[in-house]
């Protein structure tokens, strides 16, 4: 098969995190016959120091032009100590999401066998777990108008708003997703204060009878902060709004012991987009010590949800938890023994793909 990727590394570690993600897709793309072309992309701090601009318009029309997109991580800390800048890396992140038509925002949180003594919760209370949040991307608080300060600049406000339409998309999505695993919804609200969340309940109510082998529940997004810490094998699929997706994803992503080994995908009616949830890590640029899983994983949805290939997103997935397995990790979960480099992990990997008879 023939495959267009866009590659937007972005910002800090992003480019060599990309690095190792390639190395493993074309890992994958030799074992499976596949013929896989790559147009680059600048975006976020580097896209401004080249162009002036988070998310340049030579950007855009790669990602268009490409069947997916690989995208690393942005930020600079420049930017994030200057509260004054006009221009920062974060808003390429949010045009491009909306430019795009991103408005699923699909995060996994699932536990490794081998890593569950890493993770800040005890282990009987996250072994097993396996769930994922559908984040509605390109609505709410984030994008609201008005927005902004009055005249003296002593008051500040954020303007949530939300469509029938924009729930009912990402509303549907989440019911499709809960048909194919285990066939439970929660609906992440605050309908008790907010009316965008008592539109958002009223929507999913009103879908729910079509999908009568969904059991479907409806919990406040506090009391799924705490559940999430307490017992979080009680959840298969959660879609919630902007504002709350972007808090509780990141709650949930430390389950598994470390953000850098969670995957993501943001979906859109035509444009996809993978990319791990961790951000730019500037501490680390350039010293060659990142943790390049979760980036790796990242390629791994996109052959899954981009391309419909399982047998390649579980080769990769195969040979991530094999790494882990035999400790060929870098030094953020190394655990005292030997620390790999970021090079060194992805190399490891793409052996590890090329070494495994594919799916007959």
């Amino acid at each position: 098969m023939e495959m267009k990727i866009a590659l937007l590394a972005g910002d800090g570690i992003g480019p060599e995190v990309m690095a190792q993600a390639v190395k493993v897709v074309d890992a994958v793309a030799k074992k499976f016959g596949h013929n896989i072309s790559y147009t680059e992309g600048k975006v976020g701090a580097t896209a401004i120091d080249h162009t002036g601009l988070p998310y340049p318009e030579e950007t855009h029309q790669v990602c268009l032009d490409a069947d997916a997109i690989l995208f690393g991580a942005i930020g600079d800390p420049k930017y994030d100590n200057d509260p004054k800048a006009k221009v920062r890396p974060e808003q390429g992140l949010l045009l491009m999401r909306k430019m795009l038509g991103l408005f699923s925002n699909v995060r996994p949180t699932f536990t490794f066998p081998s890593l569950l003594h890493k993770s800040p919760l005890k282990r009987e209370r996250i072994e097993g777990t396996d769930l994922v949040f559908l984040r509605e991307l390109t609505g709410g608080i984030y994008f609201g108008e008005p927005r902004g300060r009055n005249e003296q600049g002593t008051v500040a406000f954020d303007t949530c708003v939300y469509s029938v339409e924009e729930i009912e998309r990402l509303a549907r999505m989440g019911f499709d997703f809960a048909m194919k695993r285990r066939k439970h919804l929660t609906c992440v609200d605050k309908a008790n204060v907010l009316a965008t969340s008592r539109l958002w309940r009223e929507t999913v109510q009103r879908l729910a009878p079509e999908y009568p082998e969904v059991t479907v529940e409806y919990e406040f997004v506090d009391a799924v902060a705490m559940r999430l810490v307490q017992w979080p094998k009680a959840y298969d699929v959660l879609i919630t709004e902007n504002l709350f997706g972007d808090i509780l994803t990141d709650e949930a992503s430390v389950i598994s012991g470390s953000m850098g080994l969670m995957p993501s995908a943001s979906l859109g009616t035509v444009n996809k987009l993978f990319e791990p949830i961790h951000g730019s890590y500037p501490q680390a640029a350039g010293k060659d010590i990142a943790n390049p899983l979760a980036m790796v994983l990242s390629a791994a949805m996109m052959f899954e949800y981009a391309f419909g290939m399982q047998d390649e997103a579980d080769a990769i997935s195969d040979a991530v938890n094999s790494s882990l397995e035999h400790g060929v990790v870098t030094e953020d979960i190394s655990e005292g023994g030997k620390a790999y480099k970021t090079s060194e992990v992805g190399d490891w990997l793409a052996t590890k793909v090329l070494a495994k008879e594919p799916a007959q």
